[in-house]
């Protein structure tokens, strides 16, 4: 069950705040009203302190992997070796195996989309031959974007290397262009399955982790690319992140808080990328607190000390006490969170006693 709270509560003006329920106020005589001789005193009184004041909403989270997407055959045969879930794979090695063949890992980011042999030009050819010379494979390569002699020579001995038919040539389904290494979230076709072209094999992510809370409609504000964060992950560590983005309801991968449920789901990546979600607990639940506004260093008083002005000039005050007697000053006010809210004006400095309308 997702927990939604909202820790700390209002934004804007007091009059906001009142619209909105959060904000008590008294009324007053006037700017210059003041109690003589312990006549009108506060039934209790706070300080003004200077504080900063944040605006955020805490929700749950899990952590995940980033840009999960699908591997698919590219040509029908059987799984003789299946994925590794959870495994990271990087350059050179094989995702899975089919038809007694590994289904190697290259990097680069245009897709597989056809079988290469010399005489083929293309930007395909291009990675392929960046991806030999980084193996090991590039004496007497030159990398360009034709297939050529060189490069059949280096996939023969490639192929080699990988105990299969040394050809020169690259057949379709042979590798997979990612544009880095990857994690294995899920093994979507087992041991012996027969599988068709364009079928799900693995499902992949990256490897730098995430955390993915959903956040309702009406949160749309806080989803913005860069807000700031802190997250509680399971072990109770905080770190800080960031929102990198939303995610569409078809990359969740059928996971808790997905597609079915209503909301905006926001992927939140962490300040020390792998090394901040290392050990932790992948089923367990995080909490994610979300930072929309911030003020700091501002005079600040509880939201029941300040006073409605009677009059036509209307406005807001404090009726400031000291020793045993009082006045009341006009303020301005600002920002409202968790049960403060920002008050400025003249002659108001920290450490004033103010009058509250209860105790």
């Amino acid at each position: 069950m997702r927990r939604s709270t909202t820790a700390l509560l209002a934004l804007g003006t007091v009059t906001a705040a009142v619209a909105g329920g959060v904000l008590f106020l008294g009324t007053g005589g006037g700017a210059d009203a003041a109690g003589k001789g312990g006549e009108g005193l506060p039934p209790a009184t706070a300080a003004v302190v200077r504080t900063d004041l944040v605006l955020s909403r805490t929700v749950d989270g899990r952590i995940d992997f980033a840009q999960r997407r699908a591997v698919k055959a590219a040509v029908e045969g059987t799984v003789t070796v299946a994925a590794a879930e959870g495994r990271t794979v990087r350059r050179g090695e094989a995702l899975y195996e089919l038809n007694d063949k590994p289904v190697t890992l290259l990097y680069g980011p245009v897709p597989a989309f056809r079988g290469m042999k010399k005489g083929h030009r293309g930007s395909d050819v291009l990675q392929l031959e960046r991806n030999l010379r980084d193996l090991g494979y590039g004496a007497g390569l030159y990398v360009d974007t034709e297939y050529g002699e060189d490069t059949e020579a280096a996939v023969k001995r490639w192929q080699k290397h990988l105990n299969r038919e040394a050809t020169g040539r690259v057949g379709r389904g042979d590798v997979v262009f990612q544009p880095g290494e990857v994690k294995v979230v899920s093994a979507d076709a087992a041991l012996a399955d027969q599988v068709g072209p364009d079928a799900p094999v693995l499902t992949i992510a990256s490897t730098r982790p995430v955390v993915r809370a959903l956040l309702e409609q009406t949160d749309g504000a806080l989803t913005a690319r860069g807000t700031k964060v802190e997250v509680t992950l399971p072990s109770g560590k905080t770190v800080p992140g960031k929102v990198a983005g939303t995610v569409r309801p078809d990359e969740e991968g059928g996971s808790e808080g997905g597609g079915g449920q209503e909301g905006i789901t926001v992927e939140v990546v962490l300040d020390g990328g792998s090394r901040a979600a290392s050990g932790e607990d992948a089923d367990a639940t995080a909490s994610v607190t979300f930072v929309s506004e911030a003020r700091e260093g501002v005079l600040a008083v509880p939201v029941e000390a300040v006073v409605a002005l009677r009059g036509e000039n209307g406005g807001y005050g404090l009726q400031v006490v000291k020793g045993g007697t009082s006045e009341m000053i006009r303020v301005e006010t600002g920002m409202t969170a968790d049960g403060r809210i920002e008050v400025s004006g003249a002659g108001l400095r920290a450490g004033m006693k103010v009058g509250v309308a209860k105790p």
